[in-house]
């Protein structure tokens, strides 16, 4: 294959993941209104659509794995289709975390249980607001962006302890909630999971760019190699 064709399916692959990110951010979105609203048509519509991200996901990866067999990639090229593989995944997962938000909204049901949607609706802006960015700085290899983005997911950790502790509260002073307040529990878990994701996102992006394998620890701000505790 010549480089010019080489460069033209890397483009379309490049493509492809943003479509593939576009995808996660609007389930996530959509699963999140959904509960809102209550909406339970809505909810069933996004917990489907989940079979689209996946089929999407294989596409992609079958696609570089045939320009792996025929092309043999070196450098750059590797590092690339190496981390588009690991990318994949991630969104594929992140999908699982919205298609399970709208099974959670569904199983609760018309029951009354208080739903935190405030602080809800907040995480999930702001962890597909960081998948977003973590996608455009993966395509355009930002190592600055790459290293800025986990540090917003600070503030979505804060928003779950403060769900938490309203939570396990409300759980003391009625025992008779717990079930459901499980279920509210289990929600803001899968928004604090996509956040924690985006994070490897970045690292790959930091790989494909600088070849260095680094785990980002944004606990205290420092940078570590994989092989350091």
């Amino acid at each position: 294959m010549p480089r010019q064709t080489l460069d033209r399916e890397i483009h379309h692959l490049q493509d492809e993941v943003l479509l593939l990110g576009s995808m996660v951010e609007q389930a996530m979105l959509n699963a999140i209104d959904a509960l809102k609203r209550r909406d339970f048509s809505a909810a069933r519509k996004v917990y489907r659509d989940d079979d689209v991200i996946n089929e999407k996901r294989y596409a992609i990866e079958n696609r570089v794995l045939i320009l792996f067999a025929t092309q043999q990639p070196i450098a750059h090229d590797l590092r690339f289709l190496a981390a588009i593989l690991e990318v994949i995944t991630e969104l594929e997962r992140m999908g699982d975390y919205a298609k399970g938000i709208a099974k959670i909204n569904i199983l609760i049901g018309e029951d009354d249980t208080v739903i935190p949607i405030h602080e809800i609706t907040r995480m999930g802006d702001l962890a597909v607001g960081m998948l977003h960015r973590a996608l455009s700085a993966f395509i355009n290899e930002d190592v600055n962006m790459a290293y800025r983005i986990p540090q917003e997911d600070d503030l979505v950790d804060e928003l779950f302890k403060q769900i938490l502790h309203k939570n396990v509260t409300n759980m003391i002073e009625n025992p008779g909630i717990i079930d459901h307040s499980n279920y509210v529990m289990w929600i803001v878990h899968n928004i604090e999971r996509m956040a924690d994701r985006v994070t490897n996102i970045c690292e790959r992006t930091i790989f494909i760019a600088t070849g260095e394998l680094l785990e980002i620890d944004v606990s205290d701000d420092e940078w570590l190699e994989e092989d350091e505790f």
